[in-house]
C-alpha cells in the first residue's frame, strides 16, 4: 500500500502567463508557493475477491472492469499513462475542497501518478512528475489547464517559475530569510468564499482571449520582476508586495468577464476598506479563496469585515509531492 502527500499552492504573481499558447512565444513567468494543506491518495493493488478490478474512491466511487470504464478523467488518463495491468484500488482524502483555486486538479493528478510509480517500484524525480502531470492533463485529459500548478506541487516551496525557453521549465527557490519569510506570513490571510467552480470553463475563455491580452499578460510578467526586488531587497518593508498584488488582481480581473463576480467585488473591497493593501482571488476565478495582505495589527479588522467567510490559516512549506506511506505488495 502507498500514500502519497501533496500540497495545494497559493499564486502570488503571473498567472495566466503560464498557459503553452502564451508561454510557448513570449515565455512565462508566476511566483508561487506550496502550503501546508495537502491531498492525500492511498493507493494499492486490488486483492482478487471481488468482481471487479478497479475501485475508485473521491467524492464518488466507482467499481469498473475496465480503465477505460472509470468516469475520473484524472484517474482513467493516469492509469493509461502509467499502463497499469492490475487491479488497483485508489481513494483520495483532502485538507481543502476541490475546485477552489488552489490548484487542487493538479495536485491530485501529481499526488496519483506520485503514488502509481511507487506502486510499480519505481522512482520519480519532482521534474519528471511535474512535466508527467502535466502531459496528463494537457494532453491526454486535454483539460484547459497551465503548467504552473503541477510544477508548483511536485517541487513544492517559495518559487518564481519561469516558462518556456530552452529549459521549458526552470524552478528557483526564492531564498530569502526565515525573517523575512514569517514577515510576510505575517502579511497574508486566507479566506473561503465558499464558491466552488469549474476551472476549466473560466479558463478557456481566457485562453481563447489571450492573443488580444498582450499588453496586459506582459505587464503581469513586469510585476513579477517587480515583485522579486522587493523579496531581494534589503530591508523587510514589504508593503510593496501588497500593493503589486493588488495592481495585478486588478489587471488579472479584467482579462475575462468570467474572473470575478459582484460577489467577489464587494468582499474584495469589503477587505481593502478594512485595511488590506492588496490581495487577489487564487486560481482561475470565479470563486474559491480570497487572499488578502495586511499589516498584521489590522488582521482583526479585516477577519470582522469578513466574517460571514471562512478564515484558513495555513504556512508556506518545502517538500512537495511525498510517499509518507509504503508496505511492500502482499504478493497476491
Amino acid at each position: 500500500m502507498i500514500i502519497s502527500r501533496t500540497p495545494f499552492r497559493i499564486s502570488f504573481f503571473g498567472g495566466g502567463t503560464d498557459y503553452p499558447i502564451w508561454y510557448e512565444e513570449n515565455g512565462g513567468a508566476v511566483i508561487s508557493t506550496s502550503i501546508n494543506k495537502y491531498c492525500y491518495i492511498n493507493c494499492r493493488y486490488l486483492p482478487p475477491f471481488f468482481p471487479y478490478n478497479y475501485r475508485i474512491r473521491y467524492t464518488k466511487s466507482e467499481h469498473t472492469q475496465r480503465v477505460d470504464e472509470i468516469i475520473h478523467p484524472s484517474v482513467r488518463e493516469c492509469l493509461k499513462f502509467m499502463q497499469n495491468d492490475r487491479g488497483v484500488e485508489i481513494q483520495h482524502n483532502a485538507d481543502l475542497p476541490a475546485m477552489s483555486g488552489l490548484g487542487s486538479s493538479s495536485t491530485f493528478t501529481v499526488g496519483l501518478l506520485h503514488a502509481l510509480y511507487s506502486l510499480k517500484g519505481k522512482i520519480t524525480n519532482k521534474r519528471q512528475l511535474a512535466l508527467d502531470a502535466i502531459h496528463v492533463e494537457q494532453d491526454l485529459i486535454k483539460e484547459n489547464v497551465g503548467s504552473q500548478d503541477q510544477v508548483c506541487a511536485a517541487f513544492g516551496g517559495f518559487n518564481k517559475i519561469t516558462f518556456g525557453g530552452p529549459q521549458h521549465i526552470l524552478v528557483q527557490p526564492i531564498t530569502v530569510s526565515d525573517q523575512k519569510i514569517n514577515l510576510l506570513h505575517d502579511h497574508l490571510l486566507l479566506f473561503y468564499t465558499g464558491v466552488q467552480r469549474m476551472a476549466s470553463d473560466i479558463v478557456g475563455e481566457q485562453i481563447e482571449k489571450t492573443p488580444a491580452r498582450r499588453q496586459e499578460l506582459t505587464k503581469m510578467m513586469e510585476i513579477v520582476e517587480e515583485v522579486m526586488k522587493v523579496l531581494n531587497g534589503e530591508d523587510d518593508d514589504l508593503e510593496e508586495f501588497g500593493r503589486l498584488l493588488h495592481e495585478q488582481w486588478t489587471i488579472k480581473r479584467g482579462l475575462t468577464s468570467l474572473i470575478s463576480t459582484s460577489d467577489i467585488d464587494e468582499m474584495y473591497d469589503a477587505g481593502r476598506r478594512a485595511g488590506a493593501l492588496g490581495g487577489k482571488l487564487l486560481g482561475a476565478g470565479g470563486g474559491g479563496f480570497l487572499l488578502f495582505f495586511v499589516r498584521p495589527e489590522l488582521h482583526l479588522s479585516v477577519r470582522q469585515a469578513l466574517h460571514k467567510l471562512l478564515h484558513v490559516p495555513f504556512r508556506f512549506e518545502n517538500l512537495g509531492s511525498q510517499i509518507i506511506y509504503y508496505v511492500p505488495d502482499n504478493n497476491f
